[in-house]
């Protein structure tokens, strides 16, 4: 699977982590779901592109971008953790996971 494969992935997986927690919760976004979405905003914005990036540019534009996502994921995690969502929390951490890897392969 190439480095844009990955990361659309890793994009459809925050995507439908959000998706999930907001058809679960109520009227009002819960703190960890706003930085879910936060996290989300951010991996966004390369991912239509992310297929036109020049190899030789990919680490370049790529690596503050997943550390940005990384860091609201890891914030989102520690706050579900803390509500003793376990389960959410490990979905969370598969999806820091994936970027973990992606980040090494770069």
């Amino acid at each position: 699977m190439s480095i844009s494969d990955r990361y659309r992935e890793i994009v459809g997986d925050v995507q439908g982590l959000l998706a999930g927690l907001r058809a679960g919760a109520g009227e009002e976004e819960s703190k960890e779901i706003r930085v879910i979405a936060k996290g989300a905003e951010i991996l966004v914005e390369l991912a239509d592109r992310v297929g036109e990036i020049p190899r030789i540019r990919l680490e370049a534009e790529l690596t503050p971008v997943l550390l940005k996502g990384h860091s609201q994921l890891d914030r989102a995690r520690l706050l579900l953790e803390e509500q003793g969502a376990e389960d959410r929390a490990a979905t969370v951490w598969e999806i820091e996971q994936k970027i973990y890897r992606l980040l090494n392969d770069l």
